[in-house]
């Protein structure tokens, strides 16, 4: 674990507007293999595992994956700066990966609070109080 700060938390909706206002914004899927591509993934995320199967540990690489997607914009500084939008299932993972790329110097990185598929509900499933699914937000399933 490190000492680095958390990542700034947004909604859903948040995150989707400024990837549209953006497009030099990430949107980074850190779910497993089986979870981005069985229960869906929002339109245009990149799928970066953070955490993977067979093994499910950390992936060493994760970092360094991000940074080649920003393909030279970490030099970048200010408001001009790509965003990175960390996704996972219920906003969990995705603040720890999200401490782990500022940890190693990027520093405009988001977690999408609620997930794609957001908190259990009283009966067991996800999707149906909050989430990017829940919210209507574009997303697509193989």
């Amino acid at each position: 674990m490190t000492d680095a700060p958390l990542p700034k938390r947004v909604a859903p909706q948040q995150a989707f507007a400024s990837i549209q206002a953006r497009p030099r914004d990430l949107l980074v899927d850190i779910r497993s293999t089986m979870e981005y591509l069985f229960v869906g993934h929002p339109v245009g995320a990149v799928h970066i595992p953070w955490i993977d199967e067979p093994d499910w540990v950390e992936n060493p690489h994760f970092v360094a994956q991000v940074r080649k997607l920003l393909l030279g914009g970490i030099g970048d500084e200010g408001e001009d700066a790509p965003a990175v939008f960390l996704i996972c299932r219920s906003g969990k993972r995705s603040l720890v990966a999200g401490q782990a790329l500022i940890a190693e110097g990027i520093e405009n990185v988001y977690s999408v609070d609620e997930g794609f598929e957001g908190p259990l509900d009283n009966e067991h499933r996800r999707s149906t109080t909050a989430g990017w699914r829940f919210h209507g937000l574009p997303w697509e399933q193989c």
